[in-house]
């Protein structure tokens, strides 16, 4: 690469990587964070987990789900055979709201997800349905908060604080994730209906006049296809409510994030690609080749992400390593045959 050639590409990385602090800077000042808040008597809410082989996760989250003072919590077991059921029993034996459901069998069409929290909401009772994956831990105070932003809304997606294990996922899973608050300003993140399925809450009647999970019953992205069909949606920053932790390690990662990430990426493989040379230009070529200046500038970028959502600082010094990581994720989208927890998607 010819002097002039490496200038010219650079000055683009640097373009881009100032549009992504401009967005950062605009999402740090306005975009909407939701606050711990008393749980109000009303709008009554009912907690939905879509439970399959949970039951390490529904230890660590369901005492706090019990406890958000929702009208119920109900659990449904999806064809576990980790011991979700029994798990699940055991801690919310005595709480009055708890009921544990058996899934059905799946029909065809459906993805597993979308069927179980369809089953869900057939049983709920709340005037607001609240769905949480089962590696979600609520704080004191989240349903509350969630309520309160909720309001003037048909669909509320709260973005969770994520956490990972081992320097790998550490630095894996924050870089995914965490890239969505510095790509776009938050009225155009809202306007594309990015949403987050870790925690969705509806309103009851807009849920079942939209469709609910039945209208999306084959998207793997049932959480963007949800919030399209919403004429009220809003998005906000949940850190301060919600914690995750996606993944047990890199290869989980790998094989969650590779599942859906050709649907993130339109579904369009040379986007796919695209995405993947777009993040080694932006965070790991700059250091390979000796520009460091725009190394640092990526660095400021996560930093301040950082400072937003939370997280580890390790992560943050792995940035240079995170796009790296990530060619497994592109490679894993783009096989055929995909499976997750055992089912094929």
């Amino acid at each position: 690469m010819s002097p002039f050639q490496a200038f010219d590409f650079f000055f683009g990385v640097f373009l881009f990587l100032l549009l992504r602090l401009l967005a950062l800077l605009y999402n740090l000042l306005r975009f909407p964070r939701l606050a711990p808040k008393p749980t109000p008597p009303r709008p009554t809410a009912s907690l939905l987990v879509p439970a399959r082989n949970e039951a390490e996760n529904l230890r660590r989250t369901l005492p706090a789900l019990l406890g958000q003072g929702a009208l119920e919590v109900l659990v449904l077991d999806d064809g576990s055979e980790d011991g979700t059921g029994e798990v699940a029993r055991a801690l919310g034996a005595g709480h009055p709201g708890f009921r544990l459901l058996k899934g059905k069998p799946l029909p065809s069409g459906w993805t597993g997800k979308n069927w179980a929290c369809w089953q869900l909401a057939q049983e709920a009772r709340g005037e607001v349905l609240v769905f949480t994956d089962a590696d979600v831990r609520w704080e004191e105070g989240a349903l509350g908060g969630l309520l309160e932003g909720l309001k003037g809304a048909d669909l509320l997606s709260a973005l969770p604080r994520q956490e990972a294990r081992g320097p790998f996922a550490g630095a894996l899973v924050p870089f995914v994730m965490g890239g969505l608050f510095s790509f776009l300003p938050h009225p155009l993140l809202e306007a594309l209906r990015v949403a987050n399925g870790q925690v969705l809450a509806f309103r009851r009647e807009a849920y079942f006049a939209q469709g609910g999970h039945r209208a999306v019953r084959g998207e793997v992205l049932e959480d963007v296809a949800l919030a399209r069909r919403a004429l009220r949606f809003r998005l906000a920053l949940g850190a301060a409510l919600f914690s995750v932790e996606m993944y047990r390690g890199y290869r989980e990662a790998v094989e969650g994030f590779g599942k859906n990430f050709l649907e993130i990426h339109l579904k369009n493989p040379a986007v796919l690609l695209g995405s993947a040379f777009y993040h080694l230009a932006l965070y790991t070529l700059p250091w390979a080749l000796g520009r460091w200046e725009l190394g640092l500038l990526g660095f400021v970028e996560r930093l301040l992400v950082r400072a937003a959502l939370g997280g580890s600082l390790a992560a943050v010094l792995l940035t240079p390593l995170a796009p790296v990581l990530l060619l497994p994720v592109y490679l894993q989208a783009l096989l055929p045959g995909k499976r997750w927890k055992g089912r094929a998607l």
